[in-house]
């Protein structure tokens, strides 16, 4: 059954809220909710007595009983002349050991389409890391059992640490599939390019950053962006949640470094905080962005929703 996402921010027909970052316009492209046992399953120290304890976590981003709520999206938008994609999220047709991630048949690159990012078009698509709800839509089967790149013109790019590392790893079955189907197609075809991150960031064009935000995965990266003096952010799975605003400590059960994790996160937090910038989260569900304001001994995420323009 094809899974459309539910917005109750969402009344275009194309589905793709945006922000405006200086002249550039970000995208949000919707590919799935996740499910309510979603949250506390990756974060477990989310507890409903935690989530409770902010307030202002809902109700967008945490349900009734205190479950942080977590969606599956990506982000679009043209820079420097080139048409980006952060992340592909899960896929369709794929067999996943994760039920809410196996076998989707989801709407996603009709809404990327509609939004004015057909496949063909796109010319940059950023991996903030390679892992399964992350890598998905990096290639499509015309039916045949073989998995081509979704994106036949565009280069990929993936931190060469975090490449490096799962290149080293004796990977479980699913994981292994996971890279057959949706990272291998993509190196076979010449189209993967691996960066070394400079510590502060590294350019790629102007106005587009990378960051090396380890901790979750080795090379884990985020994606600043910049235009008239104003600045955006998307996290990837640096912050899985909101809730980590008020408590940076708290982690993500997949974290491979927990203890560089939550550094990180403390990091970019600070970094952000009361600066006005725009932070876009990988997995935060509408509004799904906001700006990292002080508060207590932490932070908070003060929702700025998207509005609906035409792609730029």
């Amino acid at each position: 059954m094809r899974t459309t996402p539910t917005d109750p921010h969402d009344t275009s027909p194309t589905g793709a809220p945006g922000w405006t970052v200086g002249d550039l316009t970000v995208h949000r492209i919707d590919e799935t909710a996740l499910p309510p046992e979603t949250g506390p399953w990756l974060l477990p120290d989310a507890t409903p007595d935690v989530v409770r304890g902010q307030p202002w976590l809902s109700p967008d981003f945490a349900d009734p009983t205190g479950r942080p709520l977590l969606d599956s999206h990506t982000f679009a938008f043209t820079v420097d002349g080139l048409k980006v994609l952060v992340d592909t999220g899960i896929g369709n047709g794929k067999t996943r050991a994760n039920p809410a991630w196996h076998d989707l048949d989801t709407d996603y690159l009709d809404r990327l389409t509609a939004a004015g990012y057909p496949p063909g078009a796109v010319d940059l698509v950023i991996l903030t890391h390679l892992h399964t709800d992350h890598v998905g839509w990096n290639t499509r089967t015309d039916g045949d059992g073989t998995w081509h790149p979704t994106f036949p013109r565009a280069r990929y790019l993936a931190s060469r640490t975090e490449h490096a590392y799962w290149a080293a790893q004796e990977m479980d079955e699913p994981r292994r599939r996971m890279f057959r189907d949706s990272v291998h197609p993509v190196e076979e075809a010449g189209l993967l390019d691996l960066v070394d991150l400079d510590p502060d960031g590294t350019e790629v064009a102007p106005g587009l950053r990378l960051l090396p935000t380890p901790g979750h995965t080795p090379g884990h990266l985020a994606v600043q962006l910049s235009s008239g003096g104003e600045t955006a952010v998307v996290t990837g799975d640096c912050v899985h949640h909101p809730v980590q605003f008020a408590h940076p400590a708290i982690g993500s059960c997949v974290d491979i470094d927990p203890t560089r994790s939550r550094a990180t996160r403390r990091t970019l937090l600070r970094s952000l905080a009361d600066t006005g910038a725009l932070v876009l989260g990988t997995h935060f569900p509408p509004p799904t962005a906001g700006r990292v304001v002080a508060h207590g001994d932490g932070y908070r995420l003060a929702p700025v929703p998207g509005a609906h323009r035409p792609a730029r």
